[in-house]
C-alpha cells in the first residue's frame, strides 16, 4: 500500500488546501490567549531547543502529521532499529549506530564496543601524550585521516566544531579526494616524522582511500622512513583486518568497525579515531552522552513533542505538500562549516530513494536536495534567492548562544543576524510598506523593496557548543532521517545509488591508461572524453 493511500495523507492533502494560503505574519499578529504561538511551538530535548513557530503550521498541522507518523508505523521502525533488528533489508542488517553510545551494558554488543573504546582510549591517550613516538622519536603532532564519505565527513565535521577543545601541539587533516590536490595540500603542511595516519575504510579496497594511503605510505618512504618502521605511522579501520594487514599496518593498531553500523552513521565508532586523537576520549565520551540524550528523547518522548519526529515530519510537509525541492541548513556558527556537508550524505545517501520496502517504487517524492553555508556569509550570497525568489525553501536555523571563542563582542552581532533573518523571511514587506521605503520620488523601485514573506523556518539553540551538545544536535538529525524514511516506506540504511558509478569508474579508468581501448565499448559521448583525456595523458 502507497503512503498517499493513507487515511492521514488524505486529511493533510485537505488541510493543506484550507491553510496553503495562510501567512505567518497574520497567525503571529492575530494571536490571543495566554501562550503564544512561540510558546506553544517551541520544545526541548536531548538538550536542544527548537523553535518550529516560523513553521507554515499550525496545531492541526501536527496533530494530522503526528497521525501520519503512527499510520505509517514511525515508532514500530523506531523501536525494531534500537532492539537491532535488521532494519536494513536489502543487505539484511540491523543498523546499531545507537548501540555505539549506549550505556546499558544490555544495549546489543554492549561488551564488543566497550572494549573497542577502551583500546581507542588507550592509543589515543598514547599519542596525546607523546609517548607513542613516530621513527625518528619524535612525538606526533600531524593526524591524517585518509577516508571518504562517511568515513571523512562525519570525523572532519566534529574535529573543526570542537576545536576549541583539541589538543593544543596536535594538528589534523582530512584527506578524500582521489585528486591529487588534496592530498599534496597536506603533504606541503606535515613533518613526515611527526605524522600519524589513519585509514579508514570498511573494506579496504575503497578506491579513493587506498589511493591517497598507499601515496602517503610511499612518501613517507621517499622522506626516509625505513619500511619497517612504517608501523609507527598508520593505523586503520576497517571491518576487514585481512586487507589492512595485507596494506602493511600492523595488526596491533587495526581498530574494528562492523557491518552493523552504516557509514553515514559511524563517527561514534573506531571511525571517529581522529576524533578521539584530537579532542580526547572524555570529549569523545561526552559526544556520545549528548547523542544517548537525544536517543532516549527519541524513544520516550510522545511524538506530539519528540524533536526528531517533528523535523521529520515538518519537513515531509514541505517536501511532499509544497512541493519543496531542497532545504537549507544554515549554522550560525563558523565552528558547524561542515555540518551542512555531513548532513548532505546523511540525508540525501539516506533517502534518495524511489524504490519501497516492498520493492514497489514510490509515487511521491522522497529527499529533499540539502545545502547550506554557514550565516552570516549566506546572507552575502545566496540569501538573496530565499528572500525575493519564487522558490520556497525551508530553512534551520542553528544557533549557539555562548560563543567558544575569545572574541566575545562579535556575538550579538552574529545572533542577531541569525534572528533578523528568521524574522524578515516571515514578514517579508508588503507593497505599502515598501512605498514608504521609497519615497514618492521613486515609485518605479516599489517592486523591487516587495518581500513576499511567509518564508518557513525552524531556529535550533544550542546553549554552548560543546562534546555533548554537539553530539546531541547530530543524533537529532540522525533519527529525522528514520522518521521520514518509514514515512515514505524506503530504507534509509542502504545505498546502492553509489555503486553503478564505482563500477563504470573502474571500466573507464582501464580504458584511460591502457595501450588501446574499444570506442565501441561505450556511447559516443564517454568514448569521446576517454579519447582527449588519454591524449593529454600521454597514453598511447
Amino acid at each position: 500500500m502507497t503512503t498517499k493511500s493513507l487515511s492521514s495523507w488524505s486529511a493533510l492533502s485537505a488541510h493543506y488546501e484550507d491553510i496553503r494560503d495562510a501567512r505567518l505574519r497574520d497567525w503571529f499578529a492575530g494571536e490571543q490567549g495566554n501562550e503564544s504561538r512561540a510558546e506553544r511551538f517551541t520544545l526541548e530535548g536531548g538538550g536542544l531547543v527548537a523553535d518550529f513557530s516560523k513553521n507554515r503550521i499550525t496545531d492541526e498541522t501536527l496533530r494530522l502529521l503526528v497521525a501520519l507518523a503512527r499510520e505509517t508505523g514511525v515508532e514500530a521502525r523506531r523501536d525494531a532499529m534500537f532492539a537491532g533488528e535488521i532494519v536494513n533489508p536489502t543487505e539484511k542488517r540491523a543498523a546499531l549506530h545507537t548501540a555505539l553510545r549506549a550505556t546499558s551494558p544490555a544495549a546489543p554488543f554492549h561488551a564488543q564496543v566497550s572494549a573497542e573504546r577502551a583500546r581507542m582510549a588507550a592509543f589515543a591517550d598514547a599519542v596525546r601524550s607523546g609517548s607513542w613516538t613516530g621513527y625518528t622519536g619524535k612525538r606526533i603532532r600531524h593526524i591524517v585521516n585518509i577516508g571518504i564519505g562517511g568515513s571523512d565527513l562525519g570525523p572532519k565535521m566534529v574535529v573543526h566544531a570542537l576545536a576549541h577543545l583539541a589538543h593544543p601541539q596536535i594538528s589534523s587533516y582530512f584527506v578524500s579526494n582521489v585528486d591529487g590536490a588534496d592530498l599534496a595540500r597536506v603533504l606541503e603542511r606535515i613533518d613526515p616524522e611527526e605524522t600519524l595516519a589513519i585509514v579508514v575504510s570498511k573494506t579496504f579496497t575503497t578506491l579513493e582511500t587506498m589511493t591517497n594511503a598507499r601515496s602517503l605510505r610511499d612518501w613517507l618512504v621517499q622522506q626516509g622512513c625505513p619500511e619497517n618502521a612504517l608501523a609507527k605511522h598508520f593505523v586503520g579501520v576497517s571491518a576487514n583486518p585481512a586487507e589492512v594487514v595485507k596494506f602493511g599496518i600492523a595488526q596491533e593498531n587495526v581498530f574494528e568497525m562492523w557491518d552493523w553500523v552504516g557509514g553515514r552513521y559511524s563517527l561514534w565508532s573506531a571511525v571517529g579515531l581522529s576524533i578521539m586523537l584530537a579532542v580526547g576520549p572524555e570529549h569523545f565520551d561526552a559526544l556520545l552522552a549528548g547523542a544517548h540524550d537525544m536517543d532516549q528523547h527519541f524513544r520516550s518522548a510522545p511524538l506530539e513533542r519528540n524533536l526528531p519526529v517533528l523535523m521529520g515530519l515538518i519537513g515531509i510537509w514541505y517536501r511532499n505538500f509544497f512541493d519543496s525541492q531542497s532545504y537549507l541548513v544554515a549554522p550560525y556558527s563558523e565552528a558547524l562549516h561542515f555540518l551542512p556537508s555531513y548532513l548532505q550524505q546523511l540525508e540525501m545517501e539516506s533517502n534518495g530513494k524511489s524504490a519501497r520496502l516492498d520493492g514497489a517504487f514510490v509515487d511521491y517524492p522522497t529527499s529533499a536536495v540539502t545545502w547550506g553555508e554557514p550565516g552570516t556569509n549566506g546572507q552575502h550570497a545566496f540569501f538573496q534567492m530565499l528572500h525575493q525568489g519564487p522558490t520556497i525553501v525551508p530553512i534551520d536555523f542553528i544557533a549557539v548562544l555562548t560563543p567558544e571563542h575569545p572574541l566575545a563582542s562579535h556575538h550579538p552581532k552574529l545572533l542577531a543576524n541569525c534572528f533578523a533573518q528568521s524574522e524578515a523571511l516571515m514578514l517579508g514587506r508588503t507593497v505599502e510598506e515598501a512605498t514608504q521605503v521609497a519615497g514618492p520620488d521613486k515609485p518605479e523601485l516599489v517592486p523591487h523593496l516587495v518581500f513576499p514573506g511567509n518564508r518557513p523556518s525552524t531556529t535550533l539553540l544550542l546553549d554552548a557548543l560543546t562534546a555533548r551538545s554537539l553530539g546531541a544536535l547530530i543524533a537529532l538529525y540522525e533519527h529525522k532521517v528514520l522518521v521520514q524514511a518509514a514515512v515514505w516506506n524506503i530504507n534509509p540504511f542502504d545505498q546502492w545509488g553509489v555503486e553503478l558509478g564505482k563500477i563504470l569508474g573502474k571500466v573507464v579508468e582501464a580504458d584511460l591508461t591502457a595501450p588501446a581501448f574499444e570506442a565501441s565499448k561505450h556511447d559516443s559521448s564517454t568514448s569521446a572524453l576517454i579519447a582527449r583525456a588519454r591524449r593529454a595523458l600521454g597514453s598511447r
